[in-house]
């Protein structure tokens, strides 16, 4: 004979509505995540899978909103409950990603700063990552999964509860998930958001080297940087870089920068670098192994800082023989332009071996973030 609907357990009943919607809205995640696929796909060179368990994460969380909202609308029947939920799920994220998920800490530097903590990750919008180099770490994926999983057990468990007793009890896994995701998930900014070994990865064209995810403007890159190899060599020999290599390090926010002077170090984020190419792009990067900026990092556009502008721009001047305008968006006032005319016509009235003495001192005061490279190259003179 038959079973009736009204004969099969409880658990049954409630599988097929459960199922059915968590495979509607994570087909259409993955619909969106296939058409932001093709696109990447068709406009880069570097492709690879990391991208995998955040989109998974990403599915899932909305099968387990789903379904917690589906159990809640079964324990509280009412044409209030979806709007009531739907103002909670959102005051939730903006609290996990606001007030209760951020931390204030200073950094070494002394500068202030909110970094995320383990709260904001049950959110379902973690922070932005700011660089192109950082991913979320395997603890991260871990945690929030678990998280996750209590949430939708929670909702299954709401869908069969006949009693208010079981709907109590049917509270368990989402308390239990969170308490252990939150053991699970760092506690520390710098292993939530990691560096992506792979993507990092040096391709080299000689002694001009990008990470894998830029390798496609390694060869828009390679002839300028031997070219500023060179000029930077004829001004200061053997004190001169010898190698041009996209930065890899990724530091917190509000760290200083740190440089090489036998390495020339830059980001294509960097102001002077993005757009440049060609004498341009060589320009910018006698700017960079000179006078690379000690401003702190603080977010994808760091800050700017005069000092280093006009001492990068005297210094340019010096090792191409005379002063121009930097190019980028870094733009002089007019007060900052005659600061570095006045300082250029100091240091080329010099003897020779004073200027070297002298853009020798600015360069190890640049590349340690230790004093003022343009009162090296004014000889104490400036600010």
């Amino acid at each position: 004979m038959l079973l009736t609907t009204t004969s099969r357990p409880a658990w049954h009943r409630a599988a097929a509505p459960a199922g059915a919607t968590g495979i509607t809205v994570a087909s259409a995640f993955a619909l969106l995540v296939l058409v932001g696929a093709v696109q990447v796909l068709a406009n880069t060179e570097y492709t690879h899978l990391g991208w995998l368990p955040i989109s998974l994460v990403g599915a899932f969380s909305l099968v387990a909103g789903a379904v917690l909202g589906m159990g809640a609308g079964r324990a509280l029947p009412s044409a209030l409950t979806p709007p009531a939920l739907a103002m909670g799920a959102f005051v939730f994220t903006a609290l996990m990603g606001g007030l209760l998920g951020r931390t204030e800490t200073h950094t070494p530097t002394g500068i202030p700063i909110t970094e995320p903590n383990q709260v904001s990750l049950l959110s379902p919008a973690v922070q932005e990552v700011r660089d192109v180099l950082v991913t979320l770490s395997a603890s991260v994926h871990i945690g929030q999964t678990i998280w996750l999983l209590g949430m939708a057990a929670t909702g299954f468990a709401l869908l069969v509860a006949g009693t208010p007793r079981a709907r109590l009890i049917a509270l368990t896994p989402i308390l239990a998930g969170a308490l252990t995701a939150l053991l699970v998930l760092p506690s520390d900014p710098r292993r939530m958001y990691v560096v992506d070994e792979a993507a990092a990865e040096l391709v080299c064209d000689g002694p001009v080297c990008v990470t894998k995810t830029h390798r496609n403007r390694l060869a828009g890159l390679a002839g300028p940087g031997r070219k500023a190899l060179r000029l930077l060599h004829d001004a200061l020999g053997g004190q001169a870089p010898v190698a041009v290599r996209e930065n890899a390090t990724v530091l917190p926010d509000g760290s200083a920068p740190q440089w090489s002077r036998r390495t020339v170090l830059f980001d294509f984020d960097d102001n002077i670098i993005a757009a440049a190419k060609g004498e341009e792009l060589t320009r910018a990067l006698i700017v960079k192994g000179m006078v690379p900026g000690c401003s702190p990092l603080l977010g994808s556009g760091g800050t700017f800082d005069v000092s280093d502008a006009v001492a990068q721009s005297v210094a340019e001047g010096w090792v191409l023989g005379d002063l121009e305008p930097l190019g980028g968006t870094v733009i002089l006032s007019r007060d900052q332009t005659a600061m570095a005319d006045s300082v250029w016509k100091k240091l080329k009235a010099l003897p020779r071996a004073e200027q070297v003495s002298r853009i020798n001192a600015m360069r190890a005061a640049a590349v340690s973030c230790k004093g003022d490279p343009l009162a090296e190259l004014d000889g104490g003179a400036s600010r």
